[in-house]
């Protein structure tokens, strides 16, 4: 047989082939169907447990509503201030002398603090009282000219009919009634000079700037030789016995704390010091919805300074409200509201009023009894008459 001829096909090789196709096509059908089956079952195992999530109850954690208090605590920062502070200043000019009072000295009411040279003032003092002086003397020479026009007008007005003429008379009383004004003249211009020479020597006892009241000084301004003008402020000095403290106050303390003659206890430093309200400003500030308290302390020993920080303590009275804590509270556009737990365990939203807000605590005046379940942190998943479920009362863990 040639080498170029075609090679013979053996007989049953085609339906081997054909068998081994066919049994890979069973094989890749069945991989398939398995999976699809498996396939099947996961995804229905994850609907049912989605159904089974959607459907149970939310967890929450509910607190019982409690009767307020028969008093309420309240303790508010403060400061002191002095009872008077005051700047001192000159009144007038010229140049710093001396000075004999320094920071932290305490002054009596009327210590001399400082002198001032004042050359111009002394000069001007001088002028007025030579002024003075030589308004006196003519107020005298006036004095005289009008006692002679009053004698020599007398004479002549008595004197005979026709021995005198009517208009010589007439001539003699007006010079007497000229001379009778240029001596009240004269004593017009005294006494005005009088007055000059009086405020020139008010003005010589502010060369000595003295204290106002009894108090210390707290800042000196001023050394020698500096110049010294009405708006050169000298020293600054305050009056700390008694002493004032400012208490801003809330609003919502307002019914208790308005008038005045509440007991405060005011700490500072490890120090506590009973007293009263003495005054309150009686109006709120529309800024920070509060109002000054204050209250006037004995200070003997000026242990208490002014701008020290304390803490003042009142007992506010009790309102007969019911207490929750203010994460059981919900703010709606219709007002506050909270979530009430019923015995079947579904969630109910009353309104409520709030009577005062003390931070962490919330006083209910009405739409709340005590007992009341009510819900903390409630989800804004939660709607009205949900079934919930309860993890935990007034922080004890429920099964």
């Amino acid at each position: 047989m040639s080498d170029n001829a075609p090679t013979s096909f053996r007989p049953g090789t085609g339906r081997r082939l054909k068998l081994m196709v066919g049994g890979l096509a069973l094989v890749l059908a069945a991989g398939f169907l398995t999976m699809r089956v498996a396939r099947y079952h996961h995804d229905s195992g994850l609907t049912a447990q989605a159904r089974q999530d959607a459907s149970a109850a939310i967890p929450v954690e509910v607190v019982t509503a409690q009767a307020g208090k028969a008093g309420l605590p309240l303790t508010l920062p403060g400061q002191t201030a002095a009872w008077y502070e005051s700047t001192i200043y000159a009144r007038v000019q010229g140049y710093v002398g001396s000075w004999s009072a320094d920071i932290g000295d305490h002054v009596k009411k009327g210590q001399v603090l400082a002198t001032i040279e004042t050359p111009e003032l002394d000069a001007d003092l001088l002028a007025a009282k030579a002024k003075l002086r030589a308004s006196v003397a003519e107020q005298q020479r006036r004095q005289a000219e009008a006692e002679f026009a009053d004698t020599t007008y007398t004479r002549w007005r008595d004197s005979p009919k026709g021995v005198v003429s009517d208009q010589e008379r007439e001539d003699k009383k007006a010079q007497d009634a000229s001379a009778k004004a240029n001596l009240e003249a004269a004593k017009a211009q005294v006494a005005v000079d009088q007055a000059a020479v009086d405020r020139l020597n008010t003005f010589q006892q502010f060369k000595q700037v003295t204290a106002p009241y009894s108090g210390t000084i707290t800042e000196r301004r001023i050394d020698i030789g500096d110049l010294s003008t009405s708006t050169t402020p000298f020293f600054r000095m305050a009056k700390a016995d008694p002493i004032r403290v400012f208490v801003e106050v809330p609003q919502s303390a307002s019914s208790d704390l308005m008038k005045a003659g509440t007991d405060v206890d005011v700490s500072v430093s490890g120090k506590h010091i009973t007293g009263k309200t003495t005054r309150t400003s009686e109006a709120i500030d529309t800024r920070a919805r509060t109002f000054r308290a204050e209250i006037d302390l004995p200070n003997p020993d000026l242990s208490l300074l002014p701008g020290m920080y304390v803490e003042a303590a009142f007992q506010l009275a009790g309102q007969g409200a019911v207490q929750v804590p203010a994460s059981a509270m919900l703010f709606r556009p219709d007002g506050p509201h909270v979530a009430l737990i019923d015995a079947q365990q579904k969630v109910h939203f009353a309104a409520v009023a709030i009577a005062r807000d003390e931070g962490s605590v919330i006083e209910i005046g009405s739409g709340l009894k005590p007992g009341d379940k009510v819900v903390l942190n409630i989800s804004n998943q939660v709607a009205e008459g949900d079934a919930v479920r309860i993890t935990a009362i007034d922080g004890k863990p429920q099964s």
